[in-house]
C-alpha cells in the first residue's frame, strides 16, 4: 500500500481573489522593470497590465474568481508532476550515491551492524543526561 493515495480528493482552498490580483500586479510590475539594469526600456504594456490587476483586485476582486480557480488547479497539477520528479532526483542523485559511498567505506553511522560478541549496545553518555524524574509528565 502506498503512503499517499493519489486518487484521494481533498478540498483545497486557494488564495483570496484580492491576494491573487496583487501578486499578479507585482509580477507584471517586475516584468516591466526587468530590462532596466541591462540597459533596456521599461515595458509599458506590462505596467498597464499590472495597474489593471491592482485596480481589479481592490475594486472588484470577485471578477478574478475564474482566474483564481484556474491558477489553483494549475498549481495542484504542477505539484503532482514536479514533487515526485524533484524528490526522485534528490534520492537517486544525492541519497543513493552517498549511501553506496558510505557502504564502500565501511561507515555505519546508525550502528546497525550486529555484533554477537558485544555484551550490550547501550551507549554511555558523558556527561550523563537529565535526571529521570525530569522526564515524567513533560506536558
Amino acid at each position: 500500500m502506498a503512503h499517499e493515495l493519489l486518487s484521494r480528493r481533498e478540498e483545497v482552498s486557494g488564495s483570496s481573489n484580492r491576494a491573487l490580483g496583487l501578486v499578479f500586479a507585482v509580477v507584471f510590475l517586475l516584468v516591466a522593470v526587468f530590462p532596466l539594469p541591462f540597459g533596456g526600456a521599461v515595458r509599458w504594456w506590462s505596467i498597464g497590465v499590472a495597474a489593471a490587476f491592482a485596480a481589479v483586485a481592490f475594486v472588484l476582486p470577485g471578477v478574478l474568481t475564474p482566474l483564481n480557480r484556474a491558477w489553483t488547479r494549475f498549481g495542484l497539477i504542477l505539484h503532482k508532476i514536479v514533487s515526485p520528479i524533484v524528490l526522485g532526483f534528490l534520492f537517486y542523485v544525492v541519497v543513493t550515491p552517498l549511501g553506496l559511498l558510505m557502504r564502500l567505506l565501511g561507515k555505519d553511522p546508525l550502528r546497525l551492524h550486529w555484533d554477537q560478541q558485544s555484551p550490550t549496545y547501550w551507549i554511555e553518555r558523558t556527561p550523563p543526561g537529565p535526571k529521570p524524574e525530569t522526564l515524567s509528565d513533560q506536558f
